[in-house]
C-alpha cells in the first residue's frame, strides 16, 4: 500500500498525532522543532541527552511515550549525527532510519520535521522530497501474489505528515514515489508471473487508466517483429515458451511536433544464460534482470503523474532467454534490425541482442531529442562500481554531466566510464559485423561499445544498473532504481 504524504502546519509540540519525529545532533544541540517539543515537555529530551540515553549518532532514535505537554502521543527523538559535516547523504539516512523505526511502532501515521535540518546547497523543497522519498522507500512492504501482509492486528503506517511550505517537492515526491513502487513491485515479482506478456498488460492498463493524460500504448508480438527485422532480439527468445514483446509507450505533453525523449530498458524477464548456461547459486536473482525496463516504465509513470511539459516514449524489449532445442547458439550469426551483423560468443551476453534492436527501432520510429536506455548489463559493473553506483557511458558530455546531476540531485548516483573508440577493437569478429562479447577485460565498457554502433548519430547515454538494481541476499528486494535520477532528469529537461 502506498504510504500518503501530506504538509504539516501546526507547530512541533501542539500537532495532534500518533507519533512527532524530531531531530538531535551529537553533540546535544537540538534542532528548532526538538527544542520546541524539549520546552513544552518540561526537559524531556535534554534530561535523555545528558543522562547519555539519546546520544545523537546519526540513524539512532529513542521513543519518548505520552511526555507531558505534547500533543502528540509520542516523540521519536532522532540522531543526526555531528553539525559539522551534516550533507544530503546523511540526511537521506536519519530519514530512512526514522522511517524504519516508525514502522515497528503500532501506528497509523507520524509527522516528521527532520526536513527542517540544514542540509548545506539544498533547499526546502528537496529535504522534504527526500524525506518522503525515504520514508515512503523504508515502509515497502512486497505482498503481491505469494506473500500476503501479515496481519498482526495492530495498526501499520499509512500516511506521513511533513512540517513544509515547499509544496512542490511534496507533489513531486509523490510523483516519484509511485513510479520507484511501480518499477519495485514489477521486479520484485516472480519470473512465473511477470514474463513479457505480463509486463505488456501492466503498459497496457497503466495506459488505458491514464489515457485523458495523453498516453498511448502500442505491443509488438513476435510475428510483427519478425516481418520489421528484430533478427537479434528475436534470437534470445526463440528457446522459451514465453514470447517475446516489444512494449511501446507514448507520452504527449508538449506540442505534437515537439520531438520526444526516450527511454528504452532492458526486460529479460528471466534469463538463465540460454545455452552458455549460469551456474545454479545465485541463480533465482536472474527475475531481476528486467530491471532496466522496470526502472524506466517508473520513469515513466513519475513522469506522467507530474504531468510534465514534454513528450517522453517508453520502449520495452521483454523477452526471456532460456535453454531449448530451438535456442540461439555460440558462434551464431544474427542480423539486427540496423542491418549489421553479429556473431555470438555467448549466449549470456543477451541484454545487448535485445536492446540494440529496440534502439535502432526508437531512433528510427521517434527520432528521439535523447536516447537513454538502462540495463542490469553487466556484472563487470558490479565488480567495478559495486552497488552504490550505476554505471554511466556516453559520448555526448553535455548529457553526461546532465545525468551525472539528476543523480546527486535525486541521490540515486552513477559513475561515468569512458566509452573511448579505443575499446571497439575488442569487439572485432572475423564471421559479422560485430562479436557480441569482448572478452574479459572493461566487459561494462565494450558492453557499452556495442551499443554505441546501434546509435550512431543520436544524443545517446547508457546506464548499467547491474549493481543498482536490486539489494543482494535470500531476501533482497529490488530499489526501483533508477527511476530517481531519470525522473530528476526529466523534470530537468521540462524547465
Amino acid at each position: 500500500m502506498t504510504l500518503q504524504f501530506s504538509p504539516a502546519s501546526a507547530a512541533p509540540e501542539t500537532v495532534d498525532t500518533p507519533c512527532v519525529v524530531v531531530g538531535v545532533y551529537e553533540n546535544g544541540l537540538l534542532t528548532s522543532a526538538a527544542a520546541r517539543v524539549d520546552s513544552a515537555a518540561g526537559g524531556a529530551i535534554k534530561r535523555q541527552v545528558e543522562s547519555g540515553d539519546i546520544n545523537g549518532k546519526a540513524g539512532s532514535t529513542t521513543l519518548l511515550f505520552a511526555p507531558e505537554g505534547v500533543q502528540a502521543k509520542r516523540v521519536l527523538v532522532v540522531g543526526l549525527g555531528g553539525q559539522k559535516g551534516f550533507d544530503a547523504a546523511r540526511f537521506q539516512k536519519v530519514n530512512l532510519e526514522a522511517a524504519r523505526a516508525l514502522t515497528r511502532l503500532p501506528i497509523d501515521s507520524a509527522v516528521s520535521f527532520l526536513a527542517e535540518a540544514d542540509v548545506p546547497g539544498r533547499d526546502a523543497a528537496w529535504r522534504v522530497r527526500t524525506a518522503a522519498l525515504a520514508a515512503d522507500y523504508a515502509t515497502y512492504r512486497y505482498t503481491a501474489t505469494f506473500k500476503p501482509r501479515e496481519k498482526t492486528g495492530q495498526p501499520e503506517l499509512l500516511s506521513m505528515g511533513f512540517a513544509t511550505d515547499a509544496q512542490a517537492g511534496l507533489d513531486q515526491a509523490v510523483a516519484i514515489a509511485e513510479g520507484v513502487r511501480f518499477a519495485r513491485e514489477l521486479a520484485n515479482l516472480p519470473p512465473n508471473i511477470c514474463n513479457p506478456a505480463y509486463i505488456a498488460e501492466q503498459a497496457v492498463k497503466f495506459a488505458d487508466a491514464h489515457a485523458d493524460n495523453q498516453v498511448s500504448c502500442k505491443v509488438l508480438d513476435h510475428e510483427e517483429m519478425e516481418r520489421l527485422g528484430f533478427g537479434s532480439l528475436l534470437a534470445v527468445g526463440r528457446g522459451s515458451a514465453n514470447k517475446p514483446k516489444l512494449i511501446v509507450l507514448e507520452y504527449k505533453g508538449a506540442a505534437a511536433d515537439e520531438k520526444p525523449y526516450a527511454l528504452v530498458g532492458k526486460g529479460i524477464t528471466f534469463d538463465t544464460g540460454g545455452i552458455s548456461l549460469k551456474p545454479g547459486p545465485g541463480m533465482e536473482e536472474m527475475k531481476f534482470d528486467m530491471g532496466g525496463a522496470a526502472g524506466v516504465l517508473g520513469a515513466f509513470v513519475s513522469a506522467v503523474k507530474l504531468g510534465l511539459k514534454i513528450n517522453l516514449v517508453c520502449v520495452v524489449p521483454a523477452v526471456e532467454n532460456m535453454p531449448d532445442g530451438d535456442s540461439y547458439r555460440p558462434s551464431d550469426v544474427l542480423t539486427s534490425l540496423s542491418g549489421l551483423t553479429i556473431e555470438v560468443l555467448n549466449t549470456d551476453a543477451e541484454g545487448r541482442l535485445i536492446l540494440c534492436d529496440a534502439l535502432t527501432y526508437t531512433a528510427q520510429t521517434f527520432q528521439p531529442k535523447v536516447l537513454i536506455d538502462a540495463a542490469t548489463l553487466t556484472g563487470a559493473c558490479v565488480i567495478a562500481l559495486g552497488k552504490y553506483a550505476s554505471g554511466l557511458m556516453s559520448k555526448h558530455d553535455d548529457l553526461a554531466e546532465e545525468l551525472l546531476s539528476a543523480g546527486d540531485i535525486s541521490l540515486d548516483r552513477a559513475w561515468r566510464l569512458p566509452l573511448w573508440d579505443d575499446y571497439q577493437v575488442q569487439l572485432e569478429s572475423g564471421f559479422a559485423d560485430v562479436a557480441n562479447i569482448g572478452g574479459k577485460n572493461a566487459g561494462a565498457i565494450t558492453a557499452g561499445c556495442f551499443l554505441s554502433r546501434f546509435t550512431e548519430g543520436q544524443r545517446w547515454a547508457h546506464l548499467d544498473i547491474a549493481g543498482t538494481a536490486w539489494d543482494e541476499g535470500r531476501k533482497g528486494l529490488a530499489t526501483g532504481r533508477p527511476v530517481p535520477l531519470l525522473a530528476q532528469w526529466l523534470i530537468d529537461r521540462a524547465g
